[in-house]
C-alpha cells in the first residue's frame, strides 16, 4: 500500500500520513483490531494510558511482529501522557508504565495529552485514573517539558510533543523548548478545521495530527448533546456529492481532505471493508474547489471539550 510521510523537526523522524486510531476500541478486542490494522497497511498506531488498553496493542503489535508482518522499525508508536502525572517526578513513572504495558523498547512520539494537571493518583489506586479525579494540582507547563525532553535524551522517546494546545499555550512551549516539540496533536474535522491553529503551528515547525476525523460520530455513543444535534457529516450532502464523484465514501473524501493539508490521519473502525477503504486515501486527489467546499464547512463545532464534561474550560 502506497503511503506517505510527514518529516519531524529537529529529529528528521518520519511519521506516516495514515494513522489507526485505538481509543474507544475494547479491550477484548483491541489485539486482534490491531493486528488487523497493521495487516492493513497501518503503520501509525495512536495509543494513550487514558485509552486503558494499551497492553492489548502492544499484544498485537507483538503478534504482528512473529507473524513477519512488520519490523519494531516500520511502526510509529504514539502515547500521551496522562494529566495526573504532569510533576517532573511523575513523568518518568507514567512513561515507564506505558512503554511496559506496550511491551516495547522504546516509543516514536510522547505527548502531553492536555494542558491540564490534576492531583496524582499512584498506580495501585487507579490505573488508568481517566477523569474520575478532577482535583486540580497546577504544574507550570515547563517543568512537565522539562521532563518530556529528559524522555528524550534517555533514548526511549523519539519524538516528543504536545496534545490539545492552544496556539497560547504553543508559543509558551516554543519559548523555553531546548528540545522543539514535533507534533501537535488537535480535534480536526470538517466542523472544526482549526485552519488558524494549524497554520500557526506548521509555520513553527510542528507537524500535525488530526483526531476524531469523522466529527460527532465518534461522541454520539457517548451522550453528547453537541454530537447528537449536529448533521452526522457521513450524510451532510456536500460531501456525499464530492465522494460520488470521485466514486468513493464520505470517510476517504474526509481524510483525502485532511492529508491534503498535510495533516496526519488516524482513523479506527473493527469492520475489515471500512479499515480498507480508509487506507485508500493516496489514490485520488480533491480539487481546490472541493477542498473549499469541505473548508467552507467549519461551524466551528468542538466535541471533545474538558469544559463539556469536566468543567475545564481550556480552550475559552
Amino acid at each position: 500500500m502506497a503511503t506517505q510521510s510527514l518529516t519531524l523537526q529537529p529529529s528528521g523522524h518520519k511519521m506516516p500520513l495514515l494513522g489507526f486510531g485505538t481509543w474507544k476500541v475494547p479491550k477484548d478486542t483491541t489485539a486482534d483490531v490491531v493486528l488487523k490494522a497493521i495487516e492493513a497497511g497501518y503503520r501509525l498506531l495512536d495509543c494513550a494510558c487514558d485509552y486503558g488498553n494499551e497492553v492489548q496493542v502492544g499484544q498485537g503489535i507483538k503478534m504482528a511482529i512473529e507473524k513477519g508482518i512488520v519490523t519494531r522499525e516500520e511502526l510509529f508508536i504514539t502515547s500521551k501522557l496522562w494529566n495526573t502525572y504532569h510533576h517532573k517526578e511523575h513523568v518518568p513513572l507514567a512513561f515507564a508504565r506505558t512503554l511496559k504495558d506496550l511491551g516495547l523498547e522504546y516509543i516514536d512520539l510522547y505527548l502531553i495529552h492536555f494542558p491540564i494537571s490534576l492531583k496524582y493518583v499512584p498506580f495501585e489506586e487507579r490505573y488508568p485514573p481517566e477523569w474520575g479525579n478532577m482535583a486540580q494540582d497546577p504544574v507550570p507547563i515547563h517543568e512537565t517539558w522539562a521532563a518530556m525532553e529528559d524522555l528524550v535524551r534517555s533514548g526511549k522517546v523519539r519524538d516528543i510533543g504536545v496534545s490539545n494546545f492552544s496556539a497560547i499555550l504553543l508559543m509558551d512551549v516554543l519559548s523555553y523548548a531546548k528540545i522543539k516539540p514535533a507534533v501537535l496533536h488537535i480535534e480536526v474535522h470538517p466542523y472544526l478545521n482549526n485552519s488558524q491553529l494549524i497554520k500557526f503551528a506548521q509555520s513553527q515547525g510542528l507537524q500535525i495530527t488530526g483526531y476524531s476525523n469523522f466529527g460527532p460520530a465518534s461522541y454520539v455513543e457517548l451522550g453528547s448533546p453537541t454530537a447528537q444535534n449536529a448533521v452526522p457529516l457521513f450524510k451532510e450532502e456536500r460531501l456525499s456529492k464530492i465522494a460520488a464523484h470521485h466514486n468513493k465514501t464520505v470517510a476517504q473524501v474526509i481524510l483525502r481532505w485532511l492529508i491534503q493539508n498535510k495533516v496526519a490521519v488516524i482513523p479506527k473502525s473493527s469492520d475489515p471493508v471500512r479499515v480498507a477503504q480508509n487506507a485508500d486515501i493516496f489514490s485520488f486527489e480533491l480539487s481546490l474547489q472541493e477542498m473549499e467546499i469541505v473548508d467552507g464547512m467549519n461551524i466551528p463545532l468542538r466535541l471533545n471539550d474538558p469544559a463539556a464534561y469536566a468543567n475545564i474550560p481550556i480552550y475559552a
